[in-house]
């Protein structure tokens, strides 16, 4: 499945205005913080472009924040590729590190990790910065949404390591997809870009409940698309297409279809409820100011599932073809040339 399928999507996406400024601190500060640990991993990172995904998903952030940004993501992306298929003996490392990621934002900014290693020092640095300003209510939001998200991470990576990936049903699979994806607080982190909070009775509304786990799906199986390649190179049995292409008994091209058509669904119906929004602020009532956050929430929704996807189609890391080390890792079942889970 070619790394360049096309999606139709009703909303464009702002690049940052800083993504050459806050890119090149980025990178000097991935390599001072131990985050890539070779010359061979830092040019595979950098052929990631993730400072591109941050620039387009979070387009309206100052340039400092642009790089605590950036910086997050860097984080966020190399420990999901730590885990490795011939080493199932890591996944008790892999939880053991993600608990100290889940716990720093329910300690005081700033609180020195206790489980030390590359990911969990660069996470409590930016936490530090990212909760900067933002309420109890928002970090505690965004703080349960990073949990689920990285219990999710632990749970496919104790199914690999017990020989069992792959083997979710399609419902199971559509159900744990919506957590391993990581949307609900990369949208989150889109309120903290632009110094607003959606109020909290937007929120608890079942049309934004509903809208965000939508989008969550969509950004998820259009990655599913884009990324099937790479995962199909390191043995890796968690993608929509690999579970269609298992569970139905239909070839890969089959199963491609109906992953393209089961992420329109989500699409349009996102864009169906995006329209009801208006009647939700009636609803509750809302003032012209909350009125305004909402509207940027739900421009925060939009930039990711846009912004994702316009990075999706030229980053390296979901490259169909790739050569050097970094495919000798990914034909090995590694996603990571570095292990970032030692001191």
């Amino acid at each position: 499945m070619p790394q360049d399928v096309r999606f139709d999507l009703p909303f464009d996406t702002p690049v940052s205005e800083h993504l050459e400024y806050a890119r090149g601190r980025h990178l000097r500060w991935v390599w001072d913080m131990g985050l890539v640990r070779s010359q061979a991993a830092f040019e595979e990172y950098r052929s990631w472009d993730l400072p591109q995904a941050a620039a387009r998903t979070y387009p309206h952030a100052s340039a400092e924040d642009m790089v605590v940004l950036m910086n997050w993501f860097s984080l966020a992306f190399l420990f999901d590729d730590q885990f490795d298929a011939t080493r199932p003996d890591r996944a008790d490392r892999i939880a053991e590190v993600a608990r100290e990621l889940i716990a720093t934002p329910l300690r005081p900014a700033g609180t020195a990790p206790r489980v030390v290693c590359p990911i969990t020092t660069a996470w409590a640095e930016v936490w530090a910065h990212l909760s900067a300003g933002m309420s109890l209510a928002w970090q505690t939001r965004f703080a349960a949404s990073w949990g689920r998200f990285l219990v999710a991470h632990t749970e496919e990576v104790d199914l690999a390591a017990r020989g069992l990936a792959g083997t979710l049903g399609l419902d199971e699979y559509a159900e744990f997809r919506r957590r391993t994806v990581g949307i609900h607080h990369s949208i989150d982190a889109g309120e903290r870009s632009r110094g607003f909070e959606v109020p909290a009775q937007v929120q608890a509304h079942p049309l934004m409940v509903r809208m965000r786990d939508l989008a969550a799906d969509t950004i998820g199986f259009m990655n599913d698309v884009h990324s099937f390649e790479r995962e199909r190179r390191r043995g890796d049995g968690h993608n929509l297409i690999a579970v269609l292409h298992r569970e139905r008994g239909c070839s890969w091209e089959e199963a491609a279809d109906e992953a393209y058509r089961m992420t329109v669904r989500c699409l349009d119906e996102y864009v169906a409820l995006e329209a009801r929004v208006p009647a939700m602020c009636d609803e509750l009532g809302l003032t012209d100011g909350q009125r305004e956050q909402v509207r940027m929430g739900v421009e925060a929704i939009q930039h990711w599932i846009n912004g994702n996807y316009e990075w999706a189609l030229t980053s390296g890391r979901y490259a169909a073809a790739k050569e050097g080390p970094a495919a000798t890792a990914e034909l090995a079942g590694r996603g990571s040339l570095d292990d970032l889970l030692a001191v």
